[in-house]
């Protein structure tokens, strides 16, 4: 069913960088500047992303014509709230303001910023310039009079009260005391209070969305549930699932997510290794959502009833686990609405259906939903919608999206938007690997976290730069980055030659990079088998039932461990903001460092990136960050083992040997 109505495309218009002002337009534009204010993204168009509890740090270019002092200040709210706080705004150099604010709740804010001429700073900073000439004063002082019986005149309550007593003070003081008075804070303060702030201006309101600290910090551990079974005959259940949780917890995850745990169809059900043809036996892929059972909303039988289902989330719950789903936008060929709205699909002339393509693969179990066509608006968005509020109100609080770059970006902005002006706390990952502006784009429109590039970053300098990137604006403003080090779509190659230390040096590289990271069940086992010449496993979990013994010789279930338990202590290490590199004279040793802005959590971590030798350079161990000099000492721990020692210099050596740890994390403390 095609749509016929007709698209209007918007003309355009006269846009206001480009309009010259008539006088009286003139007479009413600001005299004062505010300009390149952060944190913004588009100049307010979209969110920047911050954590409830945590400051917001807030910096402005603020400057007017002439020679006039400025007062500034930040006012922030969150939605729902009347009134706005407010803050002065303090002068840090060079036309920059500066302000800091905390948000204390889980909601959309927004922040403005207000200047004004401070005329009675002013006539404070010319007095102290002439007091400190020594300029006689006598006309300066009946101004400042003046000032302060102007102020009298609209200052109300306690204000008008101070501003009559420094004014009675002022006639009784000599010169030297009225000059004293003048220049005083109190007088300042009183006047501050006053000032009917001429010439004001504002800037634009600034949108931030605060989310919980789960969307900032996080360890996520993904797994098939049908594969929690010691026999591949065997479907694992939710019950399955409970029963690993004790182990899940003990390597320090605190998010356990899941492909889809729907239905799924059964026409054109892929075998084993993404055959076209299924076995009698094979489960097929669970991303080939729907079936007679039902749809998004429903749950795979084998797996178990609605009931266990919400006895799994309670007992995730009391191992301070979060069970995050799978959001697929897709159906199989059974899925119930291609019956109920086929008018939601996009259909051949012969009346056949288009299955999925992502050229060279193919999906013969997947067909999509066209969320244009005529008969699907508004039903398949708001449909959408309420399978996520079904989930959330399940107990669900995040859900990982599948493929959200090949859905309408105005879909993703409208359902986030929605949902999370119902809830707040609901977290998305955003799962797409496409191009840079696509994936800065979909964190804009309000996803909470994104897939990186991480999983194909892997030299010194790849690594260094993308660290880099992802400090800098725009990215640290709208982008979350979750450091998956694989996925059941993606077997890295990196590991698929590099053996035990290869799985651990990834393993460091993304606990230590970022707050977010995430691996799929086999990681812990060193799994690195794969199809000949592609990044897929060989004998996919995507299409049968994998059992695993993961206790297997070679695991690195205990530095997992070991990894998580650092980042849960080191708050340093709880975001991927404030990273820096330092020197390391070796191009196969990767040394970065992230420390808390009071310095009092610092973290240094080397990390060999050869998986077959040992590397061995001198480093410099950053003293500076310290302010310390070249020559002093410093303490430091391995955070894996416990070792402590004290470094004399600037100039340090490390050997990282990956038949041991390829790595070296190091917790900095200066002498007392």
């Amino acid at each position: 069913m095609s749509d016929t109505r007709s698209h209007e495309t918007r003309q355009p218009g006269v846009h206001c960088e480009n309009h010259r002002p008539n006088l009286d337009e003139a007479l009413r534009l600001p005299r004062i500047a505010i300009e390149h204010t952060e944190p913004t993204l588009d100049n307010g168009r979209f969110a920047v992303k911050a954590i409830a509890g945590q400051p917001v740090t807030v910096t402005s270019s603020i400057f007017t014509d002439g020679h006039d002092q400025l007062g500034a200040a930040l006012y922030w709210r969150a939605d729902g709230e009347a009134g706005w706080h407010r803050q002065r705004m303090k002068f840090a150099g060079n036309d920059r303001w500066q302000s800091e604010f905390t948000p204390l709740r889980v909601a959309r804010h927004l922040f403005v910023i207000e200047a004004w001429w401070d005329v009675y700073e002013t006539y404070r900073h010319e007095l102290q310039k002439k007091h400190a000439a020594g300029v006689p004063l006598s006309l300066e002082l009946q101004e400042g009079r003046l000032h302060l019986q102007r102020a009298v005149e609209h200052g109300q309550g306690e204000v008008r009260v101070m501003l009559e007593e420094l004014l009675r003070r002022l006639e009784r003081a000599s010169h030297t005391e009225a000059v004293e008075l003048l220049l005083g804070g109190e007088a300042s303060a009183a006047m501050s209070a006053a000032d009917a702030h001429p010439h004001r201006a504002y800037s634009n309101a600034f949108p931030l969305d605060v989310e919980r600290e789960r969307a900032l910090f996080a360890s996520w551990y993904e797994l098939f549930p049908r594969s929690q079974t010691d026999d591949p005959q065997r479907h694992g259940t939710f019950r399955d699932v409970i029963a690993r949780l004790p182990a899940i917890h003990d390597m320090g995850f605190d998010v356990l997510y899941f492909p889809p745990i729907h239905p799924i169809g059964r026409r054109f059900r892929k075998g084993r290794n993404n055959s076209l043809e299924a076995g009698p036996d094979d489960p097929g892929s669970p991303y080939a959502i729907g079936g007679e059972e039902g749809g998004h909303e429903a749950i795979h039988p084998q797996l178990g009833s609605r009931e266990e289902f919400r006895e799994l989330v309670a007992a995730a719950g009391e191992y301070d686990l979060e069970i995050a789903l799978d959001f697929a936008v897709q159906c199989s060929q059974d899925h119930p609405w291609l019956k109920r709205h086929p008018g939601w699909f996009s259909w051949r002339p012969d009346g056949s259906i288009r299955y999925a393509e992502n050229p060279p693969k193919k999906y013969q179990d997947i067909v999509n939903v066209d969320f244009y066509a005529a008969d699907a608006i508004p039903g398949l968005w708001v449909a959408l919608r309420d399978v996520v509020l079904g989930w959330v109100a399940e107990g669900v609080k995040i859900f990982r999206v599948d493929n959200p770059h090949t859905k309408p970006l105005p879909f993703w902005e409208w359902v986030i938007g929605d949902v999370r002006s119902k809830h707040p706390e609901v977290i998305f990952l955003s799962e797409a690997f496409t191009r840079p502006p696509m994936m800065l784009r979909l964190g804009k429109l309000g996803f909470s976290q994104s897939y990186t590039y991480f999983t194909w970053r892997n030299t010194k300098e790849e690594l260094g730069a993308y660290f880099a990137e992802l400090n800098e604006a725009p990215a640290k403003h709208c982008m979350r980055p979750n450091f998956f080090v694989n996925t059941p779509d993606i077997n890295p190659v990196f590991l698929q030659h590099s053996g035990r230390a290869g799985f651990l040096i990834r393993a460091a590289l993304a606990t230590m990079g970022s707050g977010l990271w995430g691996m799929y069940s086999g990681f812990e086992l060193c799994e690195a088998a794969a199809l000949p010449g592609k990044e897929e496993y060989l004998d996919s979990e995507k299409y049968e039932i994998r059992p695993r013994d993961y206790l297997a010789p070679g695991n690195i279930v205990a530095e997992i461990a070991q990894l998580n338990r650092i980042r849960r202590y080191n708050p340093a290490l709880q975001t991927h903001l404030g990273l820096q590199l330092y020197n390391a004279w070796n191009d196969n040793i990767l040394l970065f460092g992230k420390r808390t802005a009071d310095l009092s959590n610092f973290v240094l971590v080397a990390v060999n990136l050869d998986p077959f030798h040992a590397q061995e350079a001198h480093f410099e161990l950053p003293l500076w960050e310290f302010g310390l000099p070249d020559h002093a000492a410093m303490h430091g721990e391995d955070l894996m083992n416990g070792h402590r020692w004290t470094w004399h210099g600037k100039i340090q050596w490390t050997r990282l040997d990956p038949d041991y740890l390829p790595f070296g994390i190091w917790k900095l403390t200066p002498p007392n």
